[in-house]
């Protein structure tokens, strides 16, 4: 799965100075390096030895009128910059307080500076950046005045630099669109594009509300792609996640977000459920009376609890379940109520849960058999779970599966009755997912009637796999083995209600003295 964002943005590069060392350099006026720099050609910086003349054809000449260092300018200094970042994007840092008037990259020097048409506006911006850190693809950059007044260019080479004015021409036609037009809104409507890995309401709001405070979400699916409409408090928070979210990836390669401003200057919500939430008011019904129910006993209202570790750009949500330094740790509990009293089991759950994520522990609870409290191991396992198993038939019974009020499941206390109903599953070694970056991750369907098999003994044949499954109370409808690899099968049985229950029953079952069977669901049929 994408690690959209590979990289930690929070944490702070090696190149960087420290914070004494980083004042210093503001006081001495950082952004100097434009005096020593000849010239830079589409944000590189150029040298000025002599045979490099012919890129000075091109090339935007720069002088600078400085002033005191520290005041406020309506030149402001980016640092931290990544490599390939455009001058559109530095544009669109500036886009949500003002008019743009100027742009320069040094690529080089990983530096850009942002001209702004008046000290109003850039004063606003730092102040902006100052509470809520600015964001590059991926990477945290550092906002400040700069000790100039102003970036004055030679006028001889005002289009010498193709890529800079395409920005600022992007950013004036913005600037100039209404909102009943699409333009600069506090509605923003994003499509998920290659969505191969399930997105929910709640991986958007994890993701989103890292730029800025979330009012609501709805989400919809519209000629067979996944949408949402998101609003936020101002245009300026707005404008922010369009900037730093659009074309990011959630996953690895996958999962594209694709933002635009919606025509709409308000949602009006009337659930708080799965696809729809306003988070400004927690206490809207889910519109599932069995639902509200269940959430009355041991689940939590809809109040959109971060879910998962997501950088603001999105690229951190991944299969490893990135958790920033100092974020409080989210909620990796679930319950699952409308269980079959009969039939459910620790163990059962535990397998079940097991296939879209690594189960921790499992509580069912005493004085309500039919509901019970799983804990994954990270936040996303526990959306993978939601997204595939909520409402499915599970032992005849339609299961519920949401996020639950508790943060951990505790373990019954030494002496105290539980008659089996708690497990610590903490050092399983039936895990799917215990190694970062598991193959497993890109294998993750929702239920199906046809299984993989997989760690099929050479000793076995077909009949004695499809006796196996019988004897567990499926019907065998297909059985093919890979034809390049006959450690792995596919089962084709008669329902998807008889594969959850068989995968169960015989994922981890004794094929043979060393091997054990491993079983979980396919896309494919037979």
């Amino acid at each position: 799965m994408k690690r959209p964002f590979s990289e930690n943005p929070h944490a702070t590069p090696s190149s960087l100075a420290t914070p004494d060392e980083e004042m210093h350099q503001i006081q001495r006026g950082s952004d100097e390096l434009l005096a020593q720099t000849g010239a830079v050609s589409n944000g590189s910086v150029m040298s000025p030895a002599p045979n490099h003349a012919d890129n000075n054809n091109d090339a935007k000449k720069v002088k600078l009128d400085t002033k005191n260092p520290g005041a406020p300018s309506r030149v402001i200094h980016i640092r931290n910059i990544p490599n390939e970042v455009t001058e559109a994007e530095i544009v669109h840092l500036g886009i949500p307080f003002g008019k743009v008037t100027n742009v320069l990259v040094l690529k080089g020097k990983n530096q850009a500076f942002l001209e702004m048409s008046d000290e109003v506006s850039a004063t606003t911006m730092v102040n902006y950046f100052t509470n809520c850190t600015a964001q590059l693809r991926g990477r945290a950059v550092y906002v400040q005045f700069s000790n100039h007044k102003e970036l004055k260019t030679d006028q001889t080479h005002s289009n010498a630099n193709p890529s800079a004015q395409a920005a600022l021409q992007a950013a004036q036609a913005l600037v100039n669109q209404t909102d009943t037009q699409g333009g600069p809104n506090t509605v923003l409507r994003v499509i998920v594009e290659h969505m191969i890995y399930p997105v929910t309401l709640d991986v958007l709001y994890q993701i989103f509300s890292r730029v800025g405070k979330v009012l609501k979400i709805v989400t919809f699916t519209k000629n067979n792609t996944f949408q949402a409409l998101i609003q936020y408090p101002d245009v300026v928070t707005a404008q922010a996640a369009k900037m730093t979210l659009d074309g990011q990836n959630i996953y690895n390669a996958c999962c594209t977000l694709r933002i635009e401003y919606s025509k709409l200057s308000n949602l009006n919500v009337k659930y708080n459920n799965d696809k729809s939430r306003d988070y400004t008011n927690p206490n809207l019904p889910t519109g599932d009376p069995a639902l509200d129910s269940a959430l009355a006993i041991g689940g939590m209202p809809f109040t959109g609890m971060p879910l998962a570790g997501v950088t603001p750009t999105a690229a951190a949500l991944g299969a490893a379940g990135i958790r920033l330094p100092g974020q409080p740790s989210p909620n990796c509990v679930l319950l699952v109520s409308n269980l079959n009293e009969e039939m459910v089991t620790p163990d059962a759950l535990f397998t079940l849960f097991g296939v879209y994520g690594d189960v921790q522990r499992v509580k069912i609870l005493f004085n309500k058999k039919d509901n019970a409290l799983v804990q994954m191991s990270e936040p996303h396992q526990t959306q993978l779970a939601i997204s595939h198993l909520d409402k499915m038939k599970t032992w005849g019974k339609q299961i519920r599966v949401t996020l639950s009020k508790h943060q951990t499941v505790q373990l019954p206390k030494e002496g105290q009755p539980d008659a089996g109903l708690t497990k610590d599953y903490s050092n399983s070694p039936l895990h799917r997912f215990k190694k970062p970056g598991s193959k497993n991750y890109q294998n993750i369907y929702p239920p199906s009637a046809t299984l993989h098999l997989s760690n099929i003994p050479p000793t076995v044949d077909e009949e004695q796999i499809k006796d196996a499954f019988a004897h567990a109370g499926a019907s065998v409808k297909a059985f093919k083995f890979f034809p390049k690899d006959r450690k792995m099968a596919l089962i084709q049985l008669g329902s998807v209600e008889e594969a959850i229950a068989a995968l169960i029953k015989m994922h981890n079952f004794q094929l043979s003295d060393s091997s054990h069977l491993r079983v979980s669901f396919s896309k494919s049929t037979i």
